[in-house]
């Protein structure tokens, strides 16, 4: 895993705990802001994601060029 994976994983749970809160306590706005954190987070781990993936084929493409 990368930064980003970790740092969007981090974000959804962050989200998910607004959205909890919110829920508690009937702040709508809380809840609101928990769903945009929870979304931002998983945008941001697929892009982690892809950038890992990415890399990986490089590296891949890499040794088979020296071979």
């Amino acid at each position: 895993m990368n930064r980003d994976e970790l740092d969007g994983k981090a974000k959804q749970v962050k989200g998910k705990i607004k959205q909890g809160v919110g829920d508690l306590t009937d702040d709508e706005i809380l809840r609101d802001e928990g769903e945009v954190d929870e979304a931002e987070g998983k945008g941001q781990e697929a892009f982690g994601t892809a950038k890992r993936k990415v890399g990986e084929a490089i590296e891949d493409f890499g040794e088979k060029v020296k071979q």
